[in-house]
């Protein structure tokens, strides 16, 4: 069975679809621009499609045992474990980075399975004491219901499962919308959850490059309750400013601006390595938990940067299937040109 089954539909209520306007996205490897798919390119619509066959599924999914759920999970890690190699491989095409540091990440993305596989049994409630007599109080933790997960490029594999784990083990049914460039591991993911026993209608899958439209629409439906968004900033005030009016619940992870500081009385050798690490080995970069400036005290500011400038001109850039590629490369020609923005920048600055 391949394991994204076929690479031109996405996932709803249990089914492998088409968008309902028949558009379609191309997804391609950034390395060599190689076409991996084309997919439906998803309006309100479909979202509309997803979100009513997550609600039609809320019910039985929430009814369902905590330990049968935590089983269900616990299958989904199993299964992911065995095809860690597919899914790497699915990550390096679709985003770019080295096929090891892939498989490092599918090896993390399990874990978020194998634990709320287990969290799943342990959603306890509590006795509240009561401020008169004869009266009991009790709190009782209940899904909240449909959860709308959007997901972004860099960490196709773990953001998925940090965002659709928990809400499944709470008995919460899921639309996600992956980021438009890498949308393939998360369709991969639907699969697995086919042969591990998750009910149709539990996860859907909505692939669309109209960002905008599709997040307004996970935002204002009715039968969405809470939204899961990992991204930038800005788009995350916006997200909460409209999902206030409505009082719909929501999570963020947004985007870092995090220095790298390096004292005198740091280890030279693994404050280097270190700045190195977090700078370009994830992703190459492209990470809201990468160092975007460094700072050194005076005293060993001009070696460190004359050891910085020899590491990073030895790292091996190149395909993430090429062996000892350590850096893959940019996401798109809009990322690349950026980069070069930076840099022109940063030469006519000095």
């Amino acid at each position: 069975m391949s394991l994204v089954g076929e690479r031109s539909r996405m996932y709803i209520g249990g089914a492998w679809v088409d968008a309902a306007s028949g558009q379609t996205m191309r997804v391609s490897n950034p390395a060599n621009a190689e076409v991996l798919a084309d997919l439906p390119d998803a309006g309100r619509e479909d979202v509309w499609r997803a979100a009513d066959s997550a609600a039609g599924a809320f019910r039985s999914w929430a009814l369902m045992p905590a330990m049968e759920r935590g089983r269900i999970l616990r299958r989904i890690f199993e299964v992911m474990t065995e095809r860690r190699d597919d899914l790497a491989r699915l990550v390096t095409q679709e985003n770019g980075k080295p096929f090891e540091e892939a498989r490092r990440e599918v090896t993390f993305a399990t874990g978020y399975f194998s634990w709320f596989a287990e969290e799943a049994r342990r959603v306890y409630g509590e006795i509240v004491p009561p401020p008169t007599p004869g009266k009991r109080l009790w709190v009782m933790q209940q899904p909240l219901g449909v959860v709308a997960a959007i997901t972004p490029w860099n960490f196709p594999a773990t953001m998925v499962t940090r965002k659709i784990a928990p809400a499944l083990a709470a008995g919460c049914t899921v639309v996600l919308k992956p980021a438009s460039a890498t949308p393939l591991c998360a369709l991969a993911l639907a699969r697995i959850g086919e042969e591990a026993g998750l009910p149709p209608g539990v996860l859907n899958i909505v692939t669309s490059s109209k960002s905008g439209a599709i997040g307004e629409e996970l935002l204002t439906n009715p039968l969405v309750k809470k939204i899961a968004f990992t991204g930038s900033t800005a788009v995350g005030k916006g997200l909460m400013e409209r999902a206030s009016k409505q009082i719909k619940r929501v999570s963020f992870e947004l985007g870092g601006n995090a220095p790298f500081i390096i004292f005198d009385d740091a280890d030279f050798d693994k404050a280097l390595e270190g700045a190195i690490s977090m700078k370009f080995l994830r992703v190459g970069g492209q990470s809201c938990i990468c160092a975007n400036r460094i700072y050194v005290q005076d005293s060993m500011a001009d070696r460190f940067v004359s050891a910085f400038v020899e590491r990073t001109r030895a790292l091996r850039v190149g395909p993430g299937f090429e062996p000892g590629v350590q850096v893959g490369p940019l996401i798109n020609e809009a990322a690349r040109s950026n980069m070069q923005r930076l840099v022109d920048d940063a030469v006519a600055g000095g």
